[in-house]
């Protein structure tokens, strides 16, 4: 009977073992497995994603572009116009005033934390260590009704009113295909600042050998989100220069008006 008794004891701890062991550095790892792979990832030279965001009923056509060397942009087609968000050329950010429509360029700090991210192309999670990131298995929670593990990830400090804080964020890997439902951060400034913003990630589908999230929902955890319907997703993507740089004429002649 004791011997029968240690025989289950082993047999329990065997198969609890790989639960047990389950580290951030090896779900984030099996992750990038099931997604196409982490070097092909790292090989990518820019993405450009077309999508539609559903807001209040009504749905409105964006682009976004996205490249390895930190140049980003969105392009939101809204009544037959297209306003410019986000447009980073390296160097300036910059977008379009959705009053005036004129393009305007960002403060000092917007910029400077803006260029921080830019430095997580084509994820977060790419190179961590490299980057001087820090990553932490908190345990499980249910997102959604499926069960995920929950990551801390801390990166490089931002700058918020003149003061470094740090950059934290949650995200939760399913467990069963370990790839990201959802991502959770502390809103650093503006109306919402103390909230908990929430993004969440669904229907992920294969292009040419990597996989991409196609439905998303952000806006802030336990209100209703904005929804986003990716529709197309191109890799490596021909882009015009010029595209990003801040229209400098363009401003000049309004004001000249």
């Amino acid at each position: 009977m004791k011997t029968l008794k240690v025989c289950i004891a082993v047999i329990t701890l065997m198969i609890m073992a790989p639960t047990q062991a389950q580290t951030a550095d090896e779900i984030i790892s099996t992750y990038f497995e099931n997604i196409g792979g982490l070097e092909n990832f790292k090989a990518l030279k820019g993405v450009k994603m077309t999508a539609k965001v559903n807001q209040q009923g009504m749905e409105i056509p964006i682009e976004i572009v996205q490249m390895s060397d930190g140049r980003q942009m969105t392009s939101i087609n809204f009544q037959g116009k297209e306003i410019k968000q986000g447009v980073f050329d390296g160097e300036t950010l910059w977008s379009h005033n959705f009053m005036t429509m004129k393009a305007e360029k960002s403060d000092a700090e917007a910029t400077a934390n803006f260029k921080l991210n830019t430095n997580d192309f084509p994820d977060s999670f790419v190179d961590y260590k490299e980057k001087g990131y820090t990553v932490e298995l908190i345990g499980k929670e249910t997102i959604d009704g499926a069960e995920a593990y929950k990551i801390k990830l801390v990166k490089e400090p931002i700058t918020v009113d003149g003061k470094q804080e740090e950059d934290v964020s949650f995200y939760f890997f399913d467990t069963e295909n370990y790839v990201p439902i959802a991502m959770q951060s502390e809103v650093k400034s503006g109306p919402g600042k103390g909230m908990t913003q929430e993004v969440t990630f669904s229907d992920y589908q294969e292009v040419d050998g990597l996989y991409f999230p196609f439905s998303m929902t952000q806006g802030v955890k336990g209100q209703p989100g904005s929804p986003i319907t990716m529709e197309t997703v191109e890799l490596n993507p021909t882009v015009d220069e010029n595209a990003f740089a801040f229209p400098e004429e363009e401003t000049t002649k309004e004001e000249e008006k």
